[in-house]
């Protein structure tokens, strides 16, 4: 059995759990939420400082 979590909700993953690339870097994620989840802090992450 596998010890690899969720990069984004740290669930455990299982076999529907799959692969996405954020800011060049591949983890691993249980669903699609967790997919968008994670996209859109890195595109926040990214955006020029409004202060």
């Amino acid at each position: 059995m596998s010890d690899k979590t969720c990069a984004a909700c740290d669930c455990p993953l299982d076999e529907t759990a799959f692969q996405v690339t954020i800011g060049g870097k591949t983890v691993e994620v249980c669903c699609d939420d967790c997919a968008r989840k994670l996209d859109a802090a890195y595109a926040s992450a990214q955006s020029p400082d409004r202060g």
